[in-house]
């Protein structure tokens, strides 16, 4: 897939919206390693007061959370999605936050723009946000 520009998104207000809204967010590439970016934005988020799920597919404990291998795994209710993972990957991600039904918002990280997946998982009524650092735009707007 090449580069993308992402056509749906949100904005400032919604981002805020979305935020105030989020008490749970499960994490889709979620490192064990401290120096990576998904770990960084994880650890920021769960300090911000959020419930954090890890997604990834070895690691029993992240952050001192259970990690589940997938989105469909999860047995609890998910606010927010926050993806690490490939552009490619987002069309799955987007199909298991339509048919999980409880996903509210679908936030892509910098660099990850699929355009037409996350236009499936909008006409299901789930919010987007591509494109965008979740820690970045909380530092920025709730603080």
């Amino acid at each position: 897939m090449e580069c993308e520009f992402p056509r749906v998104n949100s904005n400032k207000d919604e981002i805020i919206k979305y935020f105030n809204e989020t008490k749970t967010i499960a994490i889709l590439g979620l490192s064990p390693d401290a120096a990576k970016d998904s770990h960084k934005v994880a650890k920021y988020l769960l300090e911000a007061g959020y419930r954090i799920i890890p997604v990834y597919p070895k690691e029993d404990e992240i952050l001192g959370q259970k990690v589940y291998r997938s989105l469909l795994d999860i047995d609890m209710p998910v606010d927010m999605v926050v993806v690490f993972r490939k552009p490619e990957a987002v069309d799955a991600v987007a199909d298991a936050c339509i048919k999980r039904g409880d996903i509210k918002i679908l936030w892509t990280q910098i660099g990850i723009v699929n355009n037409e997946a996350v236009q499936r998982a909008k006409d299901a009524g789930i919010s987007v946000v591509q494109n965008r650092c979740a820690m970045v735009d909380h530092r920025n707007y709730m603080i």
